[in-house]
């Protein structure tokens, strides 16, 4: 999609009012080259429809017509002055109609992601200087090569194999490994590149546009953003090193539903097999200034701290540590492309980069192979005894009905972890892009029902980009301030374990339409998390303390406004779509395992109830969502489902 000249020059005029700059020193959007960024966003969203419904909107922008719709009286848009312009965004963030409110975040969003990412003319930005950031590190002149030796197909390209795993990340980077270590002939397929060690230069541009999906974005309502990795790798690449095994009681819970080995020793042994093998460990826990003020916080409350769990070897847990999130330039993180992608190549797997799997092949109730497409347009196909699918929870079950599979529970008891964040600006300098990803967390509200459903805390690193997207907006002055407070601003994530669940469905052009809508139930836990959040920021000596949400509420601890007041002003602005800003970072549960085809898309071994060859070997096989950050629990399934795939493969079967 090439915007025309019309098209961009709304673009322009709406990135202009969200970040005019401040007429001086700081830039505008449109004087800093945020525009081509974020027209080169909405090229690389997936959807079709989704390029050219932004498109047409863009066309329509500038017109009398759009004035009507926009509350403008029938005016303009480029003959608004800035103010106007300005008001017109604020009505359409507070606007009654959820249609509205989505319009415009994703405005705000593409906007204001693009205005941070963008680097100016010498590879550094005024924004970044005026706001105390300092920009990429750089690639490290003495980072090790690359250790894989990934394929990329130059031409149409026919393989055979014994197992042919779709997806390289925390599921089938894991089966690969295990598969390969009993004598399998494997070849997995990656729809992403290979990018390692000498690559990565923390840089958010880089990072978010090499190592994460482009799409989907966000459910189909607009209430959760989604954020998911997609590289040789995948999530295990980019995420933030925490390494929970999955709970006892969560464990129970999974079993219940039908696939008792939850609860036994073979998933133990799974678990065991997967620390061991990601060297997890508690030695690299230096807190962050951003979990030394939760930690502070927390133990003045008297609620539940402890050290976070994390697979990293020799990080530094400081400058770099907080740039992990696009590539760890140390080689510290012990990814799958460190560990079980490592073992599947050194057994001999081949590994596929920048291919895309449409179908599976199946013939007379098996599966004989997959065929997929590289980004040059070369067609793939993998002959093979077996299939794994591990495309992660929004493109696994999408893969299964291109396939023709028709179960009705593919798709179903999508699990998100819905999650927010409070913000607290404090007097001392935090610098949220430095230090440890997460070293210290709190489950003092993980079971909020009785049931085991409620949040859990963490920090996160703050790159600006990122952080934008879980900030509000409530005009380009009150933002710029808000940016330029960063260096003294910690963020406590709320993590919700959520009990209801959403469906991910596949439009008619194949691609994943993922729908979600917080419940009344998961909703409360979200709020009650932010005034747990809240108390632990003022408990920690915050000077101003902020939700997510759209409409603004804050307060000044001792000073202006009470805790009281705060959260009755969280709970009028609400969580439906475009209320707050939510995000989920942990997908799962579209094709999840039980005991009965009523109730599952797969049984206790992982494999389809329809095509017993093809084995599912990540997050969406979760019965319920973990509660935890799911990545060990996902690498210990995988682990477990490849090895019964592999005996029965042995057997002939």
């Amino acid at each position: 999609m090439q915007l025309d000249s019309r098209q961009q020059a709304a673009l322009t005029a709406i990135c202009d009012t969200f970040a005019p700059g401040d007429g001086a020193a700081i830039p505008s959007a449109g004087a800093i080259g945020a525009v081509p960024l974020a027209e080169a966003l909405v090229r690389a969203l997936p959807r079709a429809s989704e390029r050219k419904q932004l498109a047409t909107l863009l066309s329509l922008w500038d017109s009398r017509l759009a004035g009507l719709l926009l509350g403008t009286g029938g005016r303009r848009y480029s003959t608004l002055p800035p103010a106007a312009r300005e008001q017109l965004m604020l009505r359409l963030g507070d606007a009654s109609s959820a249609r509205k409110r989505v319009l415009f975040q994703a405005l705000r969003g593409l906007a204001t992601s693009a205005y941070l990412l963008a680097p100016g003319e010498n590879g550094t930005s005024p924004v970044w200087e005026a706001i105390g950031y300092p920009g990429p590190l750089g690639t490290l002149p003495d980072a090790p090569r690359p250790r894989l030796s990934p394929l990329t197909p130059t031409a149409d390209t026919t393989l055979d194999c014994d197992v042919v795993v779709v997806g390289s990340g925390a599921g089938g980077g894991t089966a690969a490994g295990v598969l390969a270590a009993a004598g399998l002939d494997v070849v997995v397929l990656e729809r992403g590149g290979y990018h390692d060690d000498a690559d990565f230069d923390g840089s958010e541009r880089t990072g978010l546009t090499n190592l994460y999906a482009s799409g989907p974005t966000a459910t189909a309502e607009g209430q959760v953003s989604l954020v998911a990795g997609s590289c040789l790798g995948g999530g295990t690449v980019v995420n933030w090193t925490t390494s929970f095994r999955t709970p006892d009681a969560i464990r129970e819970e999974w079993a219940g539903l039908g696939a008792a080995q939850f609860a036994e020793k073979e998933y133990t042994a799974a678990l065991d097999a997967v620390t061991d093998r990601l060297s997890v460990n508690t030695d690299h826990n230096t807190a962050s200034a951003r979990d030394a003020i939760m930690e502070r916080g927390l133990q003045s409350l008297g609620w539940h701290v402890d050290a976070m769990p994390r697979n990293v070897v020799g990080c530094d847990v400081g400058t770099d540590c907080g740039r992990c999130g696009y590539g760890c330039r140390l080689g510290a993180k012990q990814s799958v492309t460190k560990t079980w992608l490592a073992d599947a190549e050194a057994a001999g797997a081949r590994l596929v980069i920048d291919t895309t799997v449409r179908t599976i092949e199946v013939k007379q109730g098996r599966a004989v192979g997959v065929r997929g497409t590289t980004a040059a347009g070369h067609t793939v196909t993998v002959h093979a005894r077996a299939v794994v699918a591990a495309a992660g929870a929004i493109q696994t079950p999408a893969l299964l009905r291109r396939s023709g599979l028709t179960d009705p529970a593919i798709g179903r008891h999508l699990r998100l972890h819905p999650a927010t964040a409070v913000w607290g600006v404090f007097e001392e300098e935090v610098r949220p892009w430095e230090g440890g990803l997460q070293t210290r967390y709190s489950r003092e509200h993980s079971d909020l029902d009785g049931r085991g459903h409620g949040v859990i805390y963490e920090t996160g690193p703050g790159n600006p980009a990122a952080l934008q997207g879980f900030m509000n907006w409530r005009g380009a002055s009150a933002h710029l301030a808000a940016l330029k407070d960063l260096g003294h601003t910690a963020g406590i994530g709320v993590i919700t374990r959520d009990r209801d669940s959403g469906v991910v469905k596949v439009a008619r052009d194949g691609e994943p339409v993922p729908h979600y809508r917080l419940s009344a139930h998961d909703a409360a836990h979200l709020h009650a998390g932010i005034e747990g959040a809240a108390k632990i920021l003022a408990a920690a000596g915050a000077h101003r303390i902020s939700s997510a949400h759209q409409a603004g509420p804050s307060y000044e601890p001792g000073r202006k406004g009470t805790h009281e007041d705060f959260i009755t002003a969280c709970h009028n602005a609400g969580y439906e779509p475009g209320r707050c800003a939510i995000a989920a970072l942990h997908i799962m549960g579209t094709a999840r395992m039980g005991g009965s085809r009523d109730t599952s898309a797969t049984n206790p071994d992982g494999a389809t109830w329809e095509v017993p060859n093809v084995v599912v070997a990540d997050a969406s096989c979760f019965p319920t969502s973990s509660g935890v950050n799911p990545m060990i629990s996902i690498e210990a399934i995988a682990y477990m489902n490849a090895t019964r795939l592999a005996e029965r493969l042995g057997r002939g079967a």
